[in-house]
């Protein structure tokens, strides 16, 4: 044995020794953070895989083996008209309104399939950053000022982003258009509206799934009894006057919330389109399920459905071990939403770091929401009770822009997809734009 080529396991083995050896186990922040971070794993694995990750991987396997690499290439390649393909990125994005872990099997099912690194990047940041809901809802909880700008930074973001991206690898996107140029026009064996129609029903699938748990507004906004999320309240409107209103959940539970937590909401709650399709949502599922079999069964051969098994599934094995692994350790370091969960970092260091409008606290807001996880339209109320804590309007667009576009689980996952330094500078530019216009905004409306 020679110790040349041994002491770099010597030194690993030593450091594991000296973590065990020096584990914090019985002190009570290290044993809570443990216990969050288990408490919000099995949340994220009830909340998110089955009805979020699954259809999304389906999606992502459907888009490698159905779609043409040439279709990709010709709306979102390295070679396609900028203006077209930034559009279509940042329109197909928007209109998902995914959060920042259900986009990546998407982002990377577009990426592998030849899409240029601008678009596909311009894709990843839109879906979960330009969602039409969560804008409306920001003005209306948050204030009319720091809605219009999330909307307008996260447009000029998804885009400014795609473009920074491919100006910095400009040399391998041209190389990457070459050996496009070079290859063949694959054969069609469809039409282009019947795959259309199928990807149509799974994309309905993830939405309407998913409708309650991303845009039903009485179970976000009907939790807040403290400003940050501390439970969920799903149910029915029993009664209401000027200063609450009384909600009965599905266990038969009544819940008395206060008036001011639902000002500016009454005319979406109302919503009669929004009502419908929140009762029937289930449906609404069952019927596209339907379809999504028959089109399946009548389409497609055998060994198609084979191959976009394989390909979901390899999906499935390159991005849901890491996603739960980061969510394990965001919960271990910020905890789960809402008072009495902390992590190891203490809620009032985060409180006391973003009041004002200083850089720091500028910097700091965008890194802190970059690195947490944000299930869809969850990133308001949090707000709401920061900015009541004394958080500043600057650092809350910061944190707005950087928070729910990004997530140390999305992190982890984007640089197995384009590698480490590509996923470095991706991150480094969304937190460097989301201080500069959360320094601009609180000069402002601060």
């Amino acid at each position: 044995m020679s110790l040349k080529t041994e002491w770099k396991k010597l030194l690993v083995i030593a450091a594991i020794f000296l973590v065990c050896y020096f584990l914090p186990v019985g002190s009570a922040r290290f044993d809570n953070s443990i216990t969050e971070s288990l408490h919000l794993v099995k949340w994220y694995a009830r909340e998110h895989v089955l009805l979020c990750l699954v259809p999304a991987f389906f999606i992502a396997g459907a888009i490698s083996v159905f779609i043409s690499q040439a279709s990709v290439m010709k709306y979102l390649g390295a070679r396609a008209n900028k203006v077209l393909a930034y559009s279509v990125a940042s329109i197909s994005g928007s209109i998902l309104a995914v959060c920042s872990c259900t986009v990546l099997p998407l982002f990377a099912g577009i990426y592998k399939m030849g899409a240029g690194l601008g678009p596909a990047t311009a894709f990843l940041y839109s879906g979960p950053a330009v969602n039409v809901l969560a804008i409306i809802l920001t003005a209306r909880i948050l204030g009319l000022e720091l809605g219009i700008a999330r909307a307008v930074g996260a447009i000029v973001f998804s885009i400014a982003i795609g473009l920074l991206m491919h100006m910095i690898y400009r040399k391998e996107e041209i190389d990457k258009n070459n050996a496009q140029m070079a290859m063949p026009e694959p054969q069609v064996s469809r039409p282009l509206w019947k795959n259309a129609l199928y990807f149509a029903s799974m994309v309905g699938i993830l939405v309407f799934a998913n409708w309650a748990r991303s845009g039903d507004i009485r179970a976000i906004f009907l939790c807040c009894p403290g400003g940050l999320t501390s439970y969920k309240v799903e149910g029915t409107l029993v009664a209401q006057n000027d200063d609450a209103v009384i909600v009965k959940d599905t266990s038969g539970k009544t819940h008395q919330i206060p008036a001011e937590l639902l000002e500016g909401l009454e005319n979406i709650e109302k919503n009669s389109l929004y009502e419908f399709i929140y009762r029937l949502r289930w449906v609404i599922v069952i019927i596209l399920l339907g379809g999504f079999a028959l089109m399946a069964l009548y389409w497609f051969s055998r060994d198609e459905l084979g191959q976009w098994i394989s390909a979901s599934w390899s999906f499935t094995v390159q991005i849901l071990p890491l996603l739960l692994a980061g969510v394990l350790v965001a919960g271990f370091l910020l905890g789960r939403p809402g008072p009495g969960h902390e992590g190891v970092i203490p809620t009032k260091w985060v409180n006391t770091a973003v009041g004002g409008n200083s850089v720091r606290a500028n910097l700091f807001a965008a890194v802190a929401g970059a690195f947490m996880y944000f299930a869809t339209l969850t990133e308001v109320p949090i707000l709401q009770g920061l900015i009541g804590a004394g958080m500043g309007k600057g650092p809350a667009l910061a944190l707005l822009l950087a928070g729910p576009a990004l997530s140390l689980p999305n992190m982890l996952v984007i640089r197995s997809v384009i590698g480490t330094q590509k996923t470095i500078v991706f991150v480094v530019l969304v937190i460097a734009m989301a201080t500069v216009s959360g320094i601009i905004f609180g000069m402002f409306w601060g």
